[in-house]
């Protein structure tokens, strides 16, 4: 890191005071807490893990120092459930990543698919071949996601981290409601269970047997 990007000695010094702060809100949670799964407890950890992490990047950044605790993350965990005993509706948020491995493959996947209904692409079929941003269009439109994510090595696409979220409602929200950021308001205490899928999680599902490296989190 050079020298005009290092943090002062006085952002260290407050990082390390969050960390104390952060360090007295979860021992207070702690002494309060009303059960095994206490959200206030989850939200105080998590807090001290933060500022933990926060001070040891600033340390090591401004005087190449290690601080010499390690707090566990909580990887792939979800706090308490808090949602309805009975859903009546549930939200199913995806995420998939992808490489474009193989720019040229999917360039022409998507020509093949323009010259074959060039009106139904919204005058992407001249460009579809052009630009790999006009051919994830086509392609993207063309395909459910799930057969994209099945069939993503003939659109030359290589798979990346993926995770799936099934939340718990009361009710469906109004048409059009979160429309505009379908993410935002995601909240994990609804969440019934959850599916992650990652190459990280490879080796240790070779030795346990499962070659998928699917994670499943609370059932």
């Amino acid at each position: 890191m050079s020298d005009a990007a290092q943090p002062t000695a006085a952002e260290v010094r407050a990082a390390a005071d969050a960390v104390k702060t952060a360090l007295d809100r979860h021992l207070q949670a702690v002494e309060r807490r009303t059960g095994d799964d206490d959200p206030a407890v989850y939200d105080a950890f998590n807090a001290l893990a933060a500022a933990a992490e926060a001070y040891d990047e600033l340390l090591y950044d401004r005087y190449d120092e290690v601080t010499p605790f390690e707090i566990p993350a909580a990887e792939g965990s979800l706090p308490p459930y808090a949602g309805p005993e009975e859903p009546h509706a549930v939200s199913v948020l995806i995420r998939r990543d992808y490489a474009v491995a193989e720019p040229a493959r999917l360039l022409a996947q998507a020509q093949r698919l323009a010259d074959l209904d060039p009106d139904g692409h919204d005058g992407e079929a001249a460009a579809a071949g052009a630009g790999v941003h006009a051919a994830l269009g086509v392609v993207f439109g063309e395909y459910e996601a799930d057969e994209i994510a099945s069939r993503h090595a003939e659109f030359g696409l290589e798979e990346g981290d993926s995770t799936l979220w099934v939340s718990a409602a009361d009710e469906l929200p109004e048409p059009g409601e979160w429309l505009a950021s379908p993410f935002d308001e995601t909240d994990p205490a609804l969440v019934v269970c959850r599916f992650d899928a990652s190459s990280v999680f490879d080796e240790d599902d070779e030795l346990d047997g499962d070659p998928e490296g699917v994670v499943p989190q609370r059932s």
